[in-house]
């Protein structure tokens, strides 16, 4: 081993760039605001980026849903089905998962939706359910603009999928008729939604005054209770005070508002990625992308001779070859311990790496996770004040959020420092919510078209 030169103070100076100051969080707050409010109005909402969608779901869970739902939550490239029991006091969930081939990822809408009916119909037999009549909530966690409860049109394929004839289509029609094809099934699709809404309905059915979703893992989205009389898409007459509203806020910045604090290694994901200009914000937050911002900037400071000696490796200059994971794995160390980070080195060939190259990296990791959480603090925060009430619950799912060992105490010590004095939040972490949400929603509706259930 070599001597061990210290760059780190030269690697710091670099990684300012990653650094998001309050006052750049606050213009940021302020662009995001402009463009929620853009796709919540009708004159605006065309050309918006941020699009607002709204989700026709108007009730939250009062804890007095009864009966048996069945949920599908499809959001990659597995989905679940689930069936969920609600009674005076009891909540129980069983699931299971099916995978979803490749070939049908990128065959036709139809044979997407055949695939989950036999999987639901094969489901409600192992369950003992297949002569039932049931209600049926559906996860659908691709970007939809909705037309009722039971009606969602779908804008665009992300993660891997690309199935034809369904762009444009209404995604519970193509269920209802993959279910009708089989003619065997009795079942009720009560209403369709995304993760982020998923998530926001299940902390409310365990936290009263939940009122917004956040998705922080493979993708990036929020929704909230926003005031009906702000919903300008809304047609007809108001007769409920709240919807929930989907922001789609992955999309921020696709317009350049973020192009103020992006850097070389935003670009370069961004150019490399299979929807350039699209999902900006996304592309600086989840766990999709987070490892590989860290890599570039690694290749970065070691061609510069700062890092490893400048002598990298195969893997290091292989494009996706450093995964999130690392990030929080690298981060979990103690500090002045390096047992993660060593290993992380090794696999990826590095195992010339000195202490103070382990400390270079530890820091790199840092300033991208923590400009991640960041990023994520200011957009919940711009929902908090835009919501201005005195105490909210926000619901979390997500990779990043879940296993990134101080996403949490960033965000909250962020969100605090960020959001108008008197208002108070929690942070729960929201457990299996994409799937439970989805049969809330079933279950919500239920309660609400009296009879059934």
């Amino acid at each position: 081993m070599g001597m061990d030169i210290n760059n780190l103070p030269l690697i710091r100076e670099e990684c300012e760039i990653l650094h998001m100051t309050d006052k750049q969080l606050k213009e940021i707050m302020s662009r995001l605001h402009n463009d929620l409010v853009k796709g919540l109005s009708r004159d605006t909402h065309p050309t918006a980026i941020v699009k607002c969608w709204l989700t026709y779901i108007q009730d939250l869970p009062n804890g007095k849903e009864r009966g048996k739902f069945l949920a599908l939550d499809l959001g990659g490239t597995n989905f679940r089905v689930l069936i969920i029991n609600l009674g005076e006091n009891h909540f129980d969930m069983q699931s299971k998962i099916y995978a979803i081939p490749s070939h049908i990822m990128t065959g036709t809408g139809v044979a997407l939706f055949d695939h989950i009916a036999e999987c639901l119909a094969n489901f409600m037999k192992e369950h003992n359910v297949y002569e039932e009549r049931l209600a049926l909530g559906f996860t659908f966690s691709f970007p939809l603009k909705q037309m009722g409860l039971t009606k969602g049109i779908l804008q665009r394929w992300t993660k891997g999928f690309s199935c034809s004839g369904a762009i444009g289509e209404d995604v519970v029609q193509g269920l209802k008729d993959a279910i009708a094809r089989r003619g065997d099934l009795n079942l009720s699709v009560m209403g369709i939604l995304n993760d982020a809404t998923g998530t926001l309905m299940s902390c409310a059915h365990k936290e009263r005054n939940c009122r917004v979703g956040v998705i922080i893992g493979t993708g990036s989205n929020a929704c909230y209770v926003e005031k009906t009389e702000n919903c300008e898409l809304f047609e007809g007459e108001p007769t409920k005070p709240a919807m929930l509203i989907n922001t789609e806020w992955g999309a921020f910045g696709d317009d350049g508002a973020l192009d103020f604090v992006r850097t070389e290694f935003d670009r370069e994901v961004d150019s490399n990625s299979i929807n350039p200009g699209k999902q900006i914000q996304e592309k600086m937050i989840s766990g999709m992308y987070m490892g590989e911002l860290v890599r570039l900037a690694l290749v970065k400071f070691t061609t510069m001779g700062l890092l490893f000696g400048g002598r990298g490796s195969d893997l290091l200059f292989q494009r996706n070859s450093f995964y999130t994971k690392y990030v929080s794995e690298i981060e979990s160390d103690k500090p002045g311990d390096y047992t993660s980070c060593m290993d992380v080195l090794e696999e990826l060939g590095l195992s010339h790496a000195t202490e103070s190259d382990m400390a270079a990296v530890r820091h790199v990791c840092e300033c991208v996770s923590r400009r991640a959480a960041h990023l994520v603090s200011a957009g919940i925060a711009t929902l908090l004040n835009k919501m201005n009430e005195p105490k909210v619950t926000v619901g979390i799912d997500g990779s990043v959020y879940r296993f990134h060992p101080h996403f949490h105490t960033l965000m909250c010590e962020k969100i605090a420092q960020l959001v108008r004095p008197g208002i108070t939040f929690d942070l729960m972490l929201s457990e299996d919510g994409s799937g439970r949400g989805a049969a809330l929603v079933a279950a919500v509706a239920c309660r609400e078209t009296l009879g059934f259930a």
